[in-house]
């Protein structure tokens, strides 16, 4: 299970998503490196980050004045959609509000994400390969690889990495409404079909637009690969395939709704829930050691391993102190996995007595379909007003006690967004060298980085 909403667990500080691109503060994108690699070895590319357009300031096109405030849209501005894209702009962030404003800072290797600063709770970046264009991956028959530091994320936090079936250049090209694109962090879509998108194909999502959620009639859809979602205390990685080639607004329940679009529950591989309760966790008593940091290679591997066969398995594997830790074998249906397959995921939704969503939006192969087209590095951090985080790291739903209700070690009662952020201000996550290559050459020896 992903992200149960795209930014409705986060406070914004100035408003929400715009579609025109303002003047009064200056655009200035993070470096960040990532290395592509061979057998023969790595080579590091400069290339950089952008924040999320619905984090951003938005303001009329003329003067200072908001065009959403706290969660209400200004009426005379954004009277209709269309007219509110037109009317709005997206400011920029400059390097000193990355710090102060979001709490996001980058060396050019590591990308260290705050839980708070300033008025702001969390953040949402993506990686560019331009100025103006998202950095597309395609993952089949490749692996994936980075370092991170989840020391500091306490139960009801997430740190979370992902692939997004966004549009290159953030939907510029596709929608006349959105003249700001990728470069202001415009197209976000993930396979919850969030409703707190506050701009979706060039418009606002102003119509049915409720402000006790703060959430719009219309969703924004597509598929979605959790790499990583974790905090100190558990972890899992999930699939989540949608019937449709790349992003799309959903505008009933029916397409927006648990059995719409998308696979929204997905399959996850967790290791507690599935009942391994010392692989990961704080401490020296777990195989992986979450008290210090360590690498987590993901591979994709393909049925004819090539780049254009069906994607038939991904594999996860850990490295920590230099050594590496596999994926332990897992208990399911009575037979061992330990790997996300389609045997495995057809096991864990008998199990669980889970209606198998995931076979139905196409599984393994649909997956990969989007693999295959190419996806958009997410990295974020947040928390969760919806369910609290209880279905990554404790019992979800919550007093449930069937095959794999719990997820991970939290007490049921923690999580909760008001007290996470009074206890834990000072959280954060940090991902570092990332890399992404063929299979086995990301941490092959001798592999260093050539920049």
């Amino acid at each position: 299970m992903a992200k149960l909403s795209a930014v409705a667990h986060l406070s914004l500080a100035w408003g929400a998503l715009g579609q025109q691109a303002g003047k009064q503060k200056q655009e200035e994108h993070l470096p960040l490196t990532l290395s592509e690699c061979t057998e023969s070895g790595c080579t590091g590319t400069p290339t950089s980050v952008t924040l999320d357009a619905n984090w951003r300031w938005t303001h009329k096109n003329v003067g200072y004045d908001n065009c959403y405030t706290g969660t209400e849209w200004d009426k005379t501005a954004c009277d209709t959609p269309e007219d509110c894209a037109k009317n709005c702009a997206l400011e920029g962030v400059p390097k000193a509000d990355w710090l102060a404003n979001y709490g996001v800072t980058s060396d050019g290797s590591a990308l260290n994400l705050a839980y708070q600063a300033g008025s702001n709770v969390g953040s949402r970046t993506y990686l560019l390969e331009d100025e103006t264009h998202y950095k597309m991956f395609k993952l089949l028959n490749r692996e994936f690889t980075f370092e991170v530091d989840v020391s500091k994320l306490p139960c009801g936090v997430n740190g979370a990495l992902y692939f997004s079936e966004m549009p290159a250049d953030g939907g510029t090209s596709e929608f006349s409404g959105n003249n700001a694109g990728a470069k202001f962090g415009t197209g976000y879509c993930d396979a919850q079909c969030p409703h707190d998108v506050k701009f979706i194909n060039g418009e606002a999502n102003t119509l049915d637009w409720s402000s006790t959620t703060a959430m719009g009639k219309y969703g924004s859809c597509c598929a979605e690969m959790d790499i990583w979602e974790a905090n100190s205390q558990a972890t899992a990685y999930t699939a989540h395939p949608c019937t449709t080639v790349g992003p799309k607004r959903c505008e009933n329940e029916a397409d927006c709704g648990n059995t719409g679009f998308c696979d929204k529950p997905g399959c996850d591989l967790n290791a507690y829930r599935f009942g391994n309760k010392t692989f990961f966790g704080e401490g020296p008593g777990f195989a992986v050691d979450t008290s210090k940091p360590f690498q987590i290679v993901t591979q994709f591997i393909t049925s004819d391993n090539t780049d254009t066969g069906d994607l038939v398995e991904i594999r996860r594997h850990y490295v920590q102190d230099g050594k590496p830790i596999e994926t332990p074998k897992l208990n399911v249906d009575g037979a061992d996995y330990n790997s996300v397959s389609e045997a495995f995921c057809t096991a864990q939704k008998k199990q669980t007595g889970d209606t198998d969503e995931f076979k139905i939006r196409g599984g393994l192969k649909q997956m990969g379909a989007a693999l295959g087209r190419g996806m958009v590095l997410v990295m974020s951090i947040w928390d969760d007003t919806a369910a609290n985080m209880l279905w990554l790291d404790s019992t979800y739903p919550k007093g449930a006690t069937g095959p794999g209700a719990a997820r991970g070690p939290c007490d049921p009662s923690t999580g909760e967004p008001g007290a996470t952020r009074a206890k834990y201000p000072d959280s954060y996550v940090k991902y570092m060298n990332i890399r992404v290559g063929s299979i086995g050459s990301t941490t092959k020896p001798g592999s260093e980085v050539i920049v």
